[in-house]
């Protein structure tokens, strides 16, 4: 009698299907969007925190009466009304535009010189970049200090220097008429290190060829610089004018640290007298007020200028 053997029932298995490489790569994109945005929350959180905040405070501040200590109070244009009336308005906002003008008739035209200065060099270009450039680097604060006993009318170097010339000496940042023009020299000397590397990095895009041809007809440097290479460099010059004009009209280290605003209220600026609304008047609300439309004015170049950039991107 033979004995029969049962065998197990069969085991399906089932075929495992292969991820489909769509699949993948959308989790990879969603994880790694996750991540960004992991690393972008931080720095929302403190732009929430510290500028748009603030900003936000501050336009509903300009229609309050505040004072620190003491609830707000409505009371809607009240406060432009007054600062519009006050005198160091008029002298604030007179100074702040003469200011940028004469900024851009002597900071702006400096360093485009020296970049093509800068770029016609042969050898140590790296040692003059760095000394352009050491302005820069050092504090604006340190730097406003220097050069205010560099302007002292008794002691300072550049009276010194002016009578080892046998020249008229000057009051510098300590006369009505020449106290402005001296914080534009400072302000030109401490800030054109970045515009020289920017022009000098536009200078260095325009392709050689096109200064080859001009040589062949005949042109000179002026004219090459004409015809070559303002043409080539003209959205590079027109974004640092628009973008020189929003920082001159912010100015306030030079004429706080240097001159406090004098000699008769001649260096008083629209940041300066937000200033001493502020903390000097402690009318908060007449200082958010100036604030609003000093952000209006530079709203408006601001837009101007993301304008020219997005139309330069699209050609």
């Amino acid at each position: 009698m033979t004995k029969t053997v049962e065998r197990p029932p069969a085991v399906r298995v089932r075929p495992v299907k292969a991820p489909s490489p769509a699949g993948d790569r959308r989790r990879r994109r969603l994880t790694d969007h996750l991540r960004a945005y992991g690393f972008l929350i931080g720095g929302l959180i403190c732009f929430a925190l510290f500028s748009w905040y603030p900003a936000i405070r501050a336009v509903v501040i300009a229609f309050q009466r505040y004072t620190p200590g003491s609830d707000p109070e409505w009371v809607g244009t009240a406060n432009f009304t007054r600062v519009w009336q006050d005198p160091e308005f008029a002298a604030a906002w007179r100074n702040t535009l003469t200011f940028t003008l004469l900024a851009l008739l002597i900071g702006f035209a400096i360093p485009f010189v020296l970049a093509l200065v800068l770029n016609e060099l042969r050898h140590a270009k790296a040692f003059f970049r760095v000394v352009v450039y050491l302005p820069v680097m050092i504090p604006p604060v340190v730097s406003a200090l220097l050069w205010k006993w560099f302007y002292d009318p008794g002691a300072g170097l550049a009276n010194e220097a002016l009578r080892f010339l046998h020249l008229p000496t000057s009051n510098w940042s300590n006369g009505a008429d020449t106290a402005l023009v001296s914080l534009v020299i400072v302000a030109t000397w401490a800030n054109m290190g970045g515009t020289v590397l920017i022009y000098l990095a536009a200078l260095q895009s325009i392709p050689g060829e096109l200064y080859e041809a001009a040589e062949l007809d005949g042109a000179n440097l002026l004219q090459r610089v004409r015809h070559v290479t303002v043409p080539q460099t003209r959205f590079v010059i027109l974004m640092l004018m628009l973008l020189q004009i929003i920082a001159t009209m912010q100015v306030f280290t030079e004429p706080f640290v240097i001159t406090g605003g004098g000699p008769e209220n001649a260096t008083v600026t629209v940041l300066y007298l937000i200033y001493k609304y502020a903390f000097l008047y402690n009318d908060f609300g007449g200082a958010c007020a100036l604030s609003v439309m000093l952000l209006a004015l530079l709203g408006a170049f601001s837009a101007v200028y993301l304008r020219l950039t997005r139309s330069e991107e699209t050609v």
